[in-house]
């Protein structure tokens, strides 16, 4: 046997292995760019987070202040109310981002109270905002100034409230301080009323990376939008690439060698190995063979000795009653039955040899019929009992005769095994045409067929019998096969089983003879 030649890939770089290093760079500074990109992301979520906080916390002051106004409104008297203005001018000192306080009646002909003038359809609109109101607080773009909303409240807060308070916010200061992190290029920051109308920022968000958050605030539904513009100098920053690149490189090419030189010891040792299995595989599957084709020829031929036994034993029994014509019927079965074994023997010769099987067109009715008066006895002294039904008209197919009978036989027996010991035992045989083939059910009422073995049922030596050899069906399909045919189980869950033979119908019914 030769020894097949070492591959030359083993032995000498290629352009695969060129190409296998650019793609391992390749790998590395996608998943660079990966690591880099989601780094951004969840710094970007985090800063988001802080911002968020820090503009929710703001906002719960603006309701603060509204409740603390609307107080001092209801309780302070006097067309002026010093003391609301007061207060409303510490708020405004103090907290830059609150540029504007007013007080508006709702009844427009007694005066407005603020920090500074008011224009007359800003008030109008507060009006309508209180009285509206069911308790909550209106939210609302400011006519007439840029970045700034209104939060407009009624007081006292019940229905039969007599102003509109109204503080005017400037929406940019209410992100100052943000941080240093959002004055990086490409970030982008950006705060817009709930209907999404924008209030701070120059532009919207639309980098590869964004974020949008409601603040945590009830009164104050804005919506906080944050991005970042990532690109591949942001993904591969120029020093950590080249690092890693040269990391990769070093890696590949020092594990590239090693794999060579292990590959190859193991191919000149893998070489060896096969030489020697191949030697042995050959013998291994003559002798499987030869193991095989002894077992299935003894499970064969066991059936039709147990037969002529028992007719042996029969004649004997005539003999000494001197029943001379009983006897000459037992003897015809015992010489049926040799010849049936000797037709075995022969078909197990042409699995060494194979030629084409005998086929010819018979009667499948009179295999039915033959396997019965043989299996009859043999079923009722284990208390079962066959049915068999046949059509009234000849059910010609073309195929081997004996294999055909023996491969009936072998489910008629196997069902007589199933059912022993049953009560109420029985075995039905159903020939019958369909859409142009003969159809030959063997049913039994057993205990059926263990879902655990129906997918290696047909494979030799696979048998749920205590003691069986497991050869029936598999030869039982390969004698239905070369007939043309198909051999399954059509029903084995639950009680009893049913094996289905189909097999075409032959095109003419002319007979060999028999």
């Amino acid at each position: 046997m030769r020894d097949r030649p070492i591959p030359r890939e083993f032995t000498s770089p290629g352009g695969w292995a060129i190409l296998a290093w650019g793609l391992s760079l390749l790998l590395a500074a996608g998943a660079m760019a990966l690591w880099q990109q989601r780094s951004l992301t969840q710094e970007l979520e985090r800063e988001s987070g802080v911002l968020n906080r820090l503009v929710s916390q703001r906002a719960g002051q603006h309701d603060a202040h509204l409740t603390a106004l609307s107080a001092i409104a209801s309780a302070s008297a006097g067309p002026e109310r010093e003391l609301f203005l007061d207060v409303a001018s510490t708020i405004t000192h103090f907290y830059p981002r609150i540029d504007d306080v007013q007080l508006v009646p709702l009844d427009p002909r007694d005066p407005v109270i603020g920090t500074g003038p008011l224009a007359p359809e800003v008030a109008d609109l507060i009006r309508d905002a209180a009285r509206a109101s069911t308790g909550g607080i209106a939210l609302m773009p400011y006519p007439g100034r840029a970045h700034h909303y209104m939060m407009v409240k009624r007081s006292p807060n019940v229905p039969e409230a007599r102003f509109g308070l109204m503080l005017g916010i400037d929406a940019e200061k209410l992100l100052d301080e943000a941080g240093v992190f959002w004055r990086r290029p490409g970030v982008v920051l950006a705060l817009a009323m709930p209907d999404g109308r924008l209030l701070a920022g120059q532009d919207r968000p639309s980098g590869a990376v964004r974020s949008g958050r409601v603040i945590g605030s009830a009164s104050q539904t804005l919506i906080l939008e944050t991005g970042l513009d990532v690109g591949w100098a942001d993904r591969l920053p120029l020093a950590p690439a080249a690092l890693l690149f040269a990391f990769v490189s070093l890696a590949y090419w020092t594990a590239l060698g090693a794999w060579r030189q292990r590959t190859r010891t193991r191919a000149v040792a893998e070489q060896a190995r096969i030489n020697a299995l191949e030697s042995r595989l050959a013998h291994a599957s003559r002798v499987n063979a030869l193991g095989e084709m002894a077992s299935g020829l003894t499970h064969e031929l066991t059936q039709p000795l147990t037969a002529i036994l028992a007719q042996a034993q029969a004649g004997k029994r005539l003999a000494a009653q001197g029943r001379g014509a009983a006897l000459e019927s037992v003897l015809d079965g015992t010489i049926a039955q040799a010849r049936r074994a000797s037709a075995i023997l022969e078909r197990f010769r042409d699995w060494s040899r194979p030629r084409p099987a005998s086929a010819a067109a018979f009667d499948l009715r009179d295999a039915v019929r033959n396997v019965q008066a043989l299996l009859a006895p043999e079923a009722a002294s284990g208390g079962a009992r066959i049915d068999c039904s046949v059509p009234g008209d000849p059910v010609p197919v073309r195929a081997d005769p004996v294999e055909m009978e023996q491969a009936a036989f072998n489910l008629v027996r196997n069902a007589i095994e199933a059912v022993a010991g049953r009560p109420d035992a029985r075995i039905a045989i159903d020939l019958r045409s369909a859409a142009g083939r003969a159809v030959l059910d063997v049913s039994d009422n057993g205990p059926g067929v263990p879902p655990g073995i129906r997918t290696v049922l047909f494979t030799p030596f696979a048998t749920t019998r205590e003691g069986g050899m497991g050869l029936g069906l598999a030869l039982s399909r390969r004698l239905v096969e070369r007939g043309g045919g198909d051999l399954d189980l059509a029903d084995g869950a639950g009680t009893g089983a049913t094996f289905r033979i189909s097999i075409p119908l032959a095109g003419d019914t002319e007979e060999d003879g028999s």
